[in-house]
Protein backbone atom coordinates (compact mmCIF):
# COMPACT_ATOMS: atom_id res chain seq x y z
CA UNK A 1 0.00 0.00 0.00
CA UNK A 2 1.25 3.29 -0.92
CA UNK A 3 2.04 5.93 1.77
CA UNK A 4 -0.43 8.75 2.33
CA UNK A 5 2.07 11.48 1.11
CA UNK A 6 3.71 9.20 -1.60
CA UNK A 7 5.30 11.65 -3.92
CA UNK A 8 3.41 10.30 -6.66
CA UNK A 9 0.20 11.29 -4.91
CA UNK A 10 1.11 14.68 -3.99
CA UNK A 11 2.94 15.60 -7.17
CA UNK A 12 -0.35 14.09 -9.36
CA UNK A 13 -1.30 16.19 -12.15
CA UNK A 14 -3.01 15.75 -15.60
CA UNK A 15 -1.62 12.17 -15.17
CA UNK A 16 1.86 12.82 -14.38
CA UNK A 17 3.76 12.02 -11.60
CA UNK A 18 6.53 12.31 -9.78
CA UNK A 19 8.30 9.24 -11.93
CA UNK A 20 7.38 10.67 -14.56
CA UNK A 21 9.36 13.66 -13.95
CA UNK A 22 12.57 12.23 -12.65
CA UNK A 23 12.66 10.41 -16.04
CA UNK A 24 12.45 13.49 -17.51
CA UNK A 25 15.60 16.02 -18.73
CA UNK A 26 15.09 19.28 -16.98
CA UNK A 27 15.66 22.34 -18.60
CA UNK A 28 16.37 26.01 -16.92
CA UNK A 29 13.73 28.88 -18.00
CA UNK A 30 15.44 31.80 -20.16
CA UNK A 31 13.48 34.60 -19.76
CA UNK A 32 12.67 36.75 -22.75
CA UNK A 33 14.85 39.96 -22.90
CA UNK A 34 12.26 42.59 -20.98
CA UNK A 35 10.21 40.27 -19.71
CA UNK A 36 12.14 39.78 -16.37
CA UNK A 37 11.03 40.09 -12.31
CA UNK A 38 10.63 42.95 -10.53
CA UNK A 39 13.85 43.18 -7.62
CA UNK A 40 12.63 43.58 -4.34
CA UNK A 41 13.88 45.54 -1.67
CA UNK A 42 15.85 44.17 1.00
CA UNK A 43 13.40 45.20 3.90
CA UNK A 44 10.75 43.01 5.23
CA UNK A 45 6.92 44.33 4.04
CA UNK A 46 7.64 42.39 0.65
CA UNK A 47 4.61 43.54 -1.70
CA UNK A 48 3.98 41.08 -4.67
CA UNK A 49 0.95 40.03 -6.76
CA UNK A 50 0.82 36.69 -8.52
CA UNK A 51 2.28 36.60 -12.32
CA UNK A 52 -0.50 35.44 -15.01
CA UNK A 53 2.47 34.92 -17.31
CA UNK A 54 3.62 32.05 -14.92
CA UNK A 55 -0.28 30.56 -14.37
CA UNK A 56 -1.27 27.00 -15.53
CA UNK A 57 -4.33 27.36 -17.59
CA UNK A 58 -6.42 25.59 -14.69
CA UNK A 59 -6.06 28.59 -12.21
CA UNK A 60 -7.95 31.66 -12.40
CA UNK A 61 -6.03 34.84 -10.97
CA UNK A 62 -8.64 37.17 -8.53
CA UNK A 63 -9.01 40.09 -6.23
CA UNK A 64 -6.59 41.64 -8.40
CA UNK A 65 -3.52 39.18 -8.48
CA UNK A 66 -3.58 38.46 -5.14
CA UNK A 67 -5.66 34.90 -5.12
CA UNK A 68 -6.11 31.98 -6.99
CA UNK A 69 -9.04 29.72 -7.94
CA UNK A 70 -8.48 25.83 -9.13
CA UNK A 71 -10.86 25.14 -12.09
CA UNK A 72 -10.57 21.36 -12.55
CA UNK A 73 -11.12 21.56 -16.47
CA UNK A 74 -9.13 24.87 -16.28
CA UNK A 75 -8.39 26.53 -20.17
CA UNK A 76 -7.34 24.24 -23.41
CA UNK A 77 -3.50 25.66 -22.81
CA UNK A 78 -3.81 26.46 -26.57
CA UNK A 79 -5.66 29.32 -25.37
CA UNK A 80 -3.74 30.92 -23.15
CA UNK A 81 -1.05 33.35 -24.31
CA UNK A 82 2.17 30.81 -24.90
CA UNK A 83 5.28 32.47 -23.18
CA UNK A 84 8.23 30.05 -21.77
CA UNK A 85 7.78 31.73 -18.15
CA UNK A 86 4.14 29.78 -18.13
CA UNK A 87 3.50 26.20 -16.38
CA UNK A 88 2.18 24.37 -19.18
CA UNK A 89 1.81 21.05 -17.00
CA UNK A 90 1.29 21.76 -13.74
CA UNK A 91 -0.79 23.66 -11.36
CA UNK A 92 1.69 26.10 -10.29
CA UNK A 93 2.16 29.84 -10.16
CA UNK A 94 4.58 32.50 -8.74
CA UNK A 95 4.66 36.18 -7.41
CA UNK A 96 5.99 38.45 -9.57
CA UNK A 97 8.75 39.68 -7.10
CA UNK A 98 12.26 38.20 -7.38
CA UNK A 99 14.30 37.83 -3.77
CA UNK A 100 17.84 37.86 -3.89
CA UNK A 101 18.65 39.21 -0.43
CA UNK A 102 16.67 40.25 3.23
CA UNK A 103 14.49 38.65 5.55
CA UNK A 104 10.52 38.44 4.00
CA UNK A 105 7.39 37.56 5.67
CA UNK A 106 3.85 37.18 4.22
CA UNK A 107 0.55 35.11 5.04
CA UNK A 108 -1.73 33.34 2.95
CA UNK A 109 -5.17 32.05 3.75
CA UNK A 110 -5.82 28.54 2.88
CA UNK A 111 -9.17 27.97 4.51
CA UNK A 112 -11.04 26.83 1.13
CA UNK A 113 -8.24 24.27 0.44
CA UNK A 114 -7.77 20.81 0.64
CA UNK A 115 -4.69 21.15 -1.78
CA UNK A 116 -2.02 23.39 -2.07
CA UNK A 117 1.81 23.96 -1.55
CA UNK A 118 3.15 27.13 -0.57
CA UNK A 119 7.44 28.34 -0.35
CA UNK A 120 9.60 29.70 -2.86
CA UNK A 121 11.27 28.76 -5.99
CA UNK A 122 14.30 29.97 -8.06
CA UNK A 123 12.83 32.85 -10.73
CA UNK A 124 14.11 30.42 -13.50
CA UNK A 125 13.06 27.37 -11.97
CA UNK A 126 11.76 24.50 -15.40
CA UNK A 127 8.54 25.34 -15.90
CA UNK A 128 8.38 21.59 -17.16
CA UNK A 129 8.52 20.72 -13.45
CA UNK A 130 6.50 21.14 -10.18
CA UNK A 131 7.32 23.02 -7.10
CA UNK A 132 9.07 20.77 -4.69
CA UNK A 133 10.15 17.82 -7.19
CA UNK A 134 13.34 19.70 -7.77
CA UNK A 135 16.05 20.81 -6.10
CA UNK A 136 14.69 25.18 -7.09
CA UNK A 137 11.77 24.68 -5.04
CA UNK A 138 11.42 24.39 -1.49
CA UNK A 139 7.83 24.24 -0.18
CA UNK A 140 5.48 23.50 2.20
CA UNK A 141 1.98 21.20 1.52
CA UNK A 142 -1.37 20.16 2.72
CA UNK A 143 -2.81 16.49 1.11
CA UNK A 144 -5.30 14.12 2.68
CA UNK A 145 -5.36 15.87 5.87
CA UNK A 146 -1.75 16.08 6.53
CA UNK A 147 1.41 18.24 5.82
CA UNK A 148 4.53 17.91 5.14
CA UNK A 149 7.75 19.75 4.11
CA UNK A 150 9.15 18.76 0.14
CA UNK A 151 12.17 19.84 -1.81
CA UNK A 152 13.94 17.64 -4.32
CA UNK A 153 11.27 15.21 -4.52
CA UNK A 154 11.80 14.48 -1.11
CA UNK A 155 8.39 14.79 1.78
CA UNK A 156 9.34 15.47 5.39
CA UNK A 157 5.98 15.34 7.22
CA UNK A 158 5.23 17.89 9.54
CA UNK A 159 3.02 17.13 12.40
CA UNK A 160 0.78 19.22 15.28
CA UNK A 161 -0.41 21.99 12.58
CA UNK A 162 -4.00 21.41 12.69
CA UNK A 163 -5.93 23.17 9.29
CA UNK A 164 -5.72 26.91 10.14
CA UNK A 165 -7.61 29.35 8.15
CA UNK A 166 -4.26 31.16 7.12
CA UNK A 167 -0.57 30.13 7.66
CA UNK A 168 2.68 33.10 7.50
CA UNK A 169 5.56 32.07 5.42
CA UNK A 170 9.14 33.11 6.22
CA UNK A 171 11.89 33.50 3.90
CA UNK A 172 15.76 34.30 5.35
CA UNK A 173 17.73 34.27 2.00
CA UNK A 174 20.95 34.68 3.75
CA UNK A 175 20.58 31.90 5.86
CA UNK A 176 19.13 29.90 4.29
CA UNK A 177 15.67 29.63 6.15
CA UNK A 178 12.13 29.07 4.96
CA UNK A 179 9.45 28.89 8.00
CA UNK A 180 6.27 27.81 8.27
CA UNK A 181 4.60 30.16 10.57
CA UNK A 182 1.83 29.45 12.92
CA UNK A 183 0.54 33.58 13.05
CA UNK A 184 -1.73 33.15 16.13
CA UNK A 185 0.83 32.10 18.55
CA UNK A 186 2.93 33.44 16.56
CA UNK A 187 6.26 30.59 16.03
CA UNK A 188 7.86 29.00 13.63
CA UNK A 189 6.17 25.17 12.97
CA UNK A 190 8.67 24.31 10.74
CA UNK A 191 11.64 24.93 8.63
CA UNK A 192 13.14 23.90 5.42
CA UNK A 193 17.05 24.75 5.24
CA UNK A 194 18.54 25.78 2.26
CA UNK A 195 21.92 27.10 0.33
CA UNK A 196 19.94 29.68 -1.81
CA UNK A 197 22.17 30.08 -4.66
CA UNK A 198 19.78 32.73 -7.36
CA UNK A 199 16.76 34.34 -6.94
CA UNK A 200 13.83 33.28 -5.42
CA UNK A 201 10.04 33.80 -5.97
CA UNK A 202 6.65 33.44 -3.91
CA UNK A 203 5.53 29.81 -5.17
CA UNK A 204 2.07 28.28 -5.25
CA UNK A 205 0.95 24.88 -6.50
CA UNK A 206 -2.84 24.42 -5.70
CA UNK A 207 -5.22 21.57 -6.55
CA UNK A 208 -8.46 22.50 -4.90
CA UNK A 209 -10.32 25.33 -4.06
CA UNK A 210 -8.60 28.38 -3.64
CA UNK A 211 -6.15 30.55 -1.99
CA UNK A 212 -5.63 34.74 -0.92
CA UNK A 213 -2.54 35.81 -0.56
CA UNK A 214 -1.44 38.79 1.76
CA UNK A 215 2.22 40.24 1.29
CA UNK A 216 3.26 44.28 2.50
CA UNK A 217 3.34 42.80 6.15
CA UNK A 218 5.56 43.38 9.16
CA UNK A 219 7.38 40.03 10.31
CA UNK A 220 5.51 39.17 13.48
CA UNK A 221 7.69 39.89 16.99
CA UNK A 222 9.54 36.83 18.53
CA UNK A 223 10.15 34.32 14.88
CA UNK A 224 13.67 33.49 15.43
Amino acid sequence: MATPLSASRVCLRAGRTAASLSARHSRALSLPAGRCYITTSTGSNLQFRLDERTAHSSLDLFKKDTGIIYRMLGLDPSHVPNNPERFRDWAVVFGDEKIGSGRHYWEVTIKKSQEFRLGVAEALMSRDDCVGTNSSSWVFGYAQRKWFAMTSNKIVPVTLVGKPDRVGILLDYEAGLLGLVDIEKPRIIHSIRAQFKAPVCPAFGLWDGELLTHSGLEEPEGLK
